[in-house]
């Protein structure tokens, strides 16, 4: 009993390190002003652009964050996760104001830039976070600790909109003003709040050593299970993005009420903050592979029941499969790329969610173009593509410790040590 308790959600609580509650009150902080790639199309139709302006200004912002995630990750690496957080948030703050200023001169461009860097610089902030999560708190807590900052997020981006609705109701510009204020904000809680948790000191050869200088991106290629997990990611983010797009599309199209719709993504909202937790402090005692495939295994019957019926009742047991298997598959598949080496680990979060935020800008597209020629029909491919990011999961989800050195036997000559040290690019 005692060692149940131990592993449960308030041991969990009791050990997470003050800066990480700082950490993570920032994030839901930042997550509640995230109006931007919410109600930037809006904004911009509302004061009269065209939908094609407005569409392009989304691709601006998305195309901006895939690269500031990788732009986080080279920062985290170079000048540690708290330098990282503070500036990336700092510069965010004015750029996000600035929208309804580019908005609203004669040419486009200065908006699309605007965006862009807007995007660039918001997202560069991840990687960094997710560095301190796993460096700060306890390793029996890691996935425990990635599920806090899901929660975190989920917090936010619910409160988020019923706030939007009060500020719009007085000027939308407040929505791009409060969402830099939340950023600015973010920003003065990092530098003062948050530990100076330094970067990863070069490696340095010992005399006589030859140093193999692969970059880290060169060592990502050659891991191959990590590149199953970002297959498994890629799929999986573009399936998860269907419950976004081809759902209300489904509901729609069934001639039900869009209320359903609504409550289906109260309900998944409330049940995600509330459970998500708890159900992790259960998985995190099941071998992560098993997690993570299985995860996305009750994926794929969600979506198995809204491929074989339009019944109301339906498209609500589908969604309640949907989180759980989000439950059970999203901690892990988070914390996955946080147990890379010390001197990878920055640059393994910023692919991992540059590669995230790519399949999720282009999820949406896929998923249109799918529901126009397949209707129905997209469930069964959505259905056999969770599946497939099942078993790329399972087998990707593992991590391979480096091997140590072995010292060389007294009566023999030192082997040589090209191929076990490494410098840091």
């Amino acid at each position: 009993m005692n060692d149940k308790a131990s592993d449960g959600v308030l041991a969990a609580i009791r050990a997470t390190p003050l800066p990480i509650r700082y950490l993570l009150g920032g994030v839901a902080l930042n997550q509640l002003g995230a109006f931007v790639q919410t109600f930037l199309v809006l904004y911009l139709v509302y004061r009269g652009g065209s939908a094609e302006v407005a569409g392009l200004s989304l691709v601006a912002y998305s195309a901006g964050s895939v690269f500031g995630t990788v732009l986080g990750g080279e920062l985290t690496h170079r000048f540690g996760p708290r330098v990282t957080i503070g500036l990336s948030m700092a510069v965010s703050g004015p750029m996000v104001a600035l929208v309804p200023w580019t908005a609203g001169l004669d040419a486009v461009w200065p908006l699309m830039l605007d965006v862009a860097l807007a995007g660039l610089v918001t997202q560069a902030y991840r990687p960094a976070a997710a560095v301190l999560l796993s460096n700060l708190m306890p390793e029996k807590f890691q996935v425990m600790a990635f599920s806090m900052m899901r929660i975190a997020l989920n917090t936010g981006a619910a409160l988020g909109p019923l706030l939007a609705a009060v500020l719009i109701t007085v000027d939308w510009d407040l929505l791009f003003y409060f969402d830099g204020l939340t950023a600015v904000l973010y920003a003065a809680l990092a530098f003062t709040l948050l530990p100076n948790v330094p970067a990863p000191a070069e490696e340095k050869p010992e005399p006589g050593e030859v140093v193999d200088r692969r970059s880290a991106y060169a060592v990502m290629l050659r891991d191959s299970r990590f590149l199953m997990f970002l297959a498994s990611l890629f799929l999986g983010t573009i399936v998860y993005t269907q419950f976004f797009v081809a759902l209300p599309l489904k509901i729609v199209a069934d001639h039900q009420p869009v209320g359903l719709y609504s409550a289906v993504l109260v309900t998944s909202s409330v049940v995600l903050i509330t459970c998500e937790l708890k159900i992790t402090s259960y998985i995190v005692k099941w071998p992560p592979p098993l997690a993570v495939g299985l995860g996305h295994a009750v994926f794929a019957l969600g979506f198995l029941g809204w491929w074989l019926t339009s019944s109301p009742v339906v498209v609500v047991a589908g969604s309640a499969l949907f989180v759980l298997g989000l439950m059970m598959s999203g901690p892990s598949m988070f914390a996955r790329p946080a147990k890379a080496p010390a001197r990878y680990k920055a640059r393994y979060l910023g692919v991992t969610h540059a590669l995230a935020g790519l399949s999720g800008s282009i999820a949406p597209l896929l998923g249109v173009l799918a529901w126009n020629r397949l209707g129905g029909g997209i469930w069964a491919v959505c259905g056999l593509l969770a599946l497939a990011a099942a078993v790329l999961a399972y087998f990707g989800i593992t991590v391979h410790a480096e091997p140590e050195p072995a010292a060389p036997a007294e009566a023999e000559p030192a082997a040589p040590v090209s191929e076990m040290v490494e410098e840091k690019a």
